[in-house]
């Protein structure tokens, strides 16, 4: 018969304290994402501030660099991935009391002698520092956003139209989503402007035809055909534009899989004509809205850049990315001199603010070290393009850099590296070998360039299948599936055989 027992054991277990927790979530942050969270933590804590761009610490802040102590543990237990650390010190606790004041209080003359009158006026009466009258400020320089509706109403605006009209085409205008399209049925909007009498589906028409004169070109179109019929104005050969709203207007499903052949047939032209048409009507613009007042593009910011210098090839931060931001020290002070058991969730604040510092120190210096280990093992990619790529794994360059797989993979995810063939994700270097004919090992990145380097080269009337790719790369000592080679076209954004053919 089987009994119940109690016992006691003692087990090892990996957990992380909730600074490394904050260090992780810091380290795997895109660069806008990392800017936005520590503009909230900015906005927050009162230990935090920005330092000033001129370069003048003042005497009350110190700069990134130097509130952080060298010799401080700094997230070791996040880098190696195995080791655990003891548990953060809680507010209050002599622990926490000697963390916050690792700092000297007499590093900038500031000692404990001094009346807090001195010490606030020692920073000019606070923290942050203020622009005098008259100064123009950073939201003066700011470009005013101008919306599409903005600019339309503009142009309804110096037109001479009556209030009945003018209210009419505002209502269209209103009703335009950010393509620029008329999605909502003129029917719909009859009531819309609550005029009396009220207007008829003709008027709605009329103002409609109003609007569509308006700049963007193909501005309140209600379908894709109508929107490039309204650009065909802009075509200056009369035949060319005829043909032009022939296509658009009958065989627009032919256009959009570009069987020109099919086209040629169906509309009685030679091949080569409607091709040079078809070409045309390309580049017309099937979004107008997008041309004004579209939202902001997130362009990449790069977080390294690499440069070529007396011939060595040099990585370093880029500036735009590191945060100026430093620990108020009078703000510190005063608080540590004024400290009661009371005010703890200042203490926190205070503890928080050191550790934001220490996690993005290192952050950037993490990104740096990997990024050196990959621009070390790939020089000939910088040097003579993808061709030349080395295979990559994410464990060669953990054991460079003496990190975890783990934290290569976070420091490599979005985040970007500015060289002088394009701004490259992180993640671009790295890539699994694939041995060759001759027992030579070749990574991805340099068969997705040969097979760039194939299609550019094909004859544009005979254009390559991915079948006959396949066997020109076998051709040159590389066995590659036809399925691979899909991929890595598609990985280009290199459309197929058929919509690639062109017409002589």
């Amino acid at each position: 018969m089987t009994s119940l027992d109690i016992r006691t054991e003692h087990r090892q277990a990996q957990t992380l304290s909730p600074r490394l927790q904050h260090a992780v979530r810091l380290l795997q942050m895109s660069s806008l994402d990392f800017a936005a969270m520590l503009r909230e933590t900015l906005g927050k804590n009162p230990f935090l501030e920005v330092e000033d761009g001129d370069g003048d610490q003042g005497d009350g802040a110190q700069p990134l660099a130097s509130v952080l102590d060298p010799e401080a543990p700094m997230a070791a237990g996040l880098m190696d991935g195995a080791a655990a650390e003891a548990p953060d010190p809680a507010p209050g606790t002599a622990a926490d009391t000697a963390m916050e004041a690792d700092a000297p209080v007499s590093a900038d003359g500031l000692d404990g002698g001094e009346s807090d009158r001195d010490l606030w006026a020692a920073d000019g009466g606070s923290g942050l520092r203020r622009a005098e009258d008259g100064e123009i400020s950073a939201l003066d320089m700011m470009a005013v956003e101008t919306s599409l509706n903005d600019h339309l109403h503009v142009q309804l605006n110096v037109l001479p139209l009556s209030e009945r009209d003018l209210m009419l085409a505002r209502t269209i205008v209103e009703s335009l989503d950010d393509d620029g399209y008329l999605r909502t049925p003129l029917e719909e909007l009859i009531d819309v402007p609550a005029l009396d009498p009220v207007p008829d589906l003709q008027e709605m028409q009329i103002a409609l035809k109003r609007v569509q004169s308006l700049d963007p070109a193909g501005v309140a179109a209600r379908d894709v055909a109508e929107c490039l019929l309204l650009q065909l104005p802009a075509i200056d050969c009369p035949d060319t534009r005829g043909l032009a709203q022939t296509i658009i207007r009958d065989h627009l499903t032919a256009l959009a899989a570009r069987d020109v052949a099919s086209l040629a047939r169906q509309l009685g032209e030679s091949p080569a004509r409607v091709e040079a048409v078809c070409d045309r009507i390309r580049r017309l613009d099937p979004r107008p809205g997008w041309r004004i007042g579209s939202s902001q593009v997130p362009y990449v910011v790069p977080d390294v850049i690499v440069k070529k210098v007396r011939g060595q090839w040099t990585v370093q931060l880029n500036p735009a990315v590191v945060p100026r931001v430093r620990l108020n020290q009078v703000y510190a002070r005063l608080f540590q001199r004024h400290r009661t058991p009371a005010n703890s969730e200042m203490g926190a604040h205070l503890q928080e603010a050191r550790w934001t510092l220490r996690n993005v120190e290192q952050r950037f210096s993490t990104i740096l070290d990997v990024a050196e280990a990959i621009v070390k093992r790939q020089q000939n990619f910088l040097d003579y393009g993808p061709m030349a790529m080395k295979p990559l794994g994410l464990k060669e360059i953990a054991e460079e850099v003496g990190i975890h797989e783990s934290t290569v993979s976070r420091v490599t995810n979005n985040k970007y590296m500015a060289t002088p063939v394009g701004v490259l994700e992180l993640k671009y270097f790295f890539s699994r070998a694939m041995m060759s004919a001759n027992g030579s090992a070749c990574s991805g990145t340099a068969i997705r360039g040969l097979i760039k380097d194939i299609i550019e080269a094909e004859n544009p009337e005979v254009p390559l299948s991915d079948a006959e790719i396949t066997r020109q790369l076998a051709q040159q000592g590389l066995i590659v599936a036809r399925r691979t080679v899909t991929k890595y076209r598609q990985m280009l954004k290199i459309e197929a055989v058929d919509r690639r053919r062109r017409v002589g």
